[in-house]
């Protein structure tokens, strides 16, 4: 059974970059049709696609971070990593890594998730 894990900082400065990798075990990340997922809920709010890479290593950019968020992956680690450009304290959110069937559904394996906050 796959098993995923997210890891990186707790806390970020805003106007810095965060950054954040996704380890996993139990399968591996370019086996076919599965897709690599980023995802996040804010404090009292609902979850939000930020975007996934998949399989063959293609990107997908979710509309509303698209030009700050960017995923790449490292093959030799069986890791993938989410890089988001100038933080401002509305990121602050819960991070999750899910694998999925589609870019952005069909998603049926989650990491614990992360708790990354943007403070000064």
């Amino acid at each position: 059974q796959v098993q995923l894990q997210e890891s990186g900082p707790a806390l970020v400065q805003p106007s810095h970059t965060l950054s954040l990798t996704c380890t996993v075990s139990g399968g591996s990340i370019t086996t076919n049709l599965n897709y690599w997922s980023w995802v996040r809920q804010p404090p009292g709010k609902g979850l939000e696609w930020i975007g996934a890479i998949g399989y063959n290593g293609s990107p997908y950019s979710g509309p509303s971070l698209k030009s700050r968020a960017s995923i790449s992956r490292d093959t030799s680690k069986n890791q993938f990593t989410l890089q988001l450009t100038s933080v401002i304290p509305e990121d602050t959110a819960v991070y999750y890594c899910v694998r999925a069937a589609n870019p952005w559904s069909g998603m049926d394996s989650w990491g614990n998730g992360t708790l990354v906050t943007v403070s000064a």
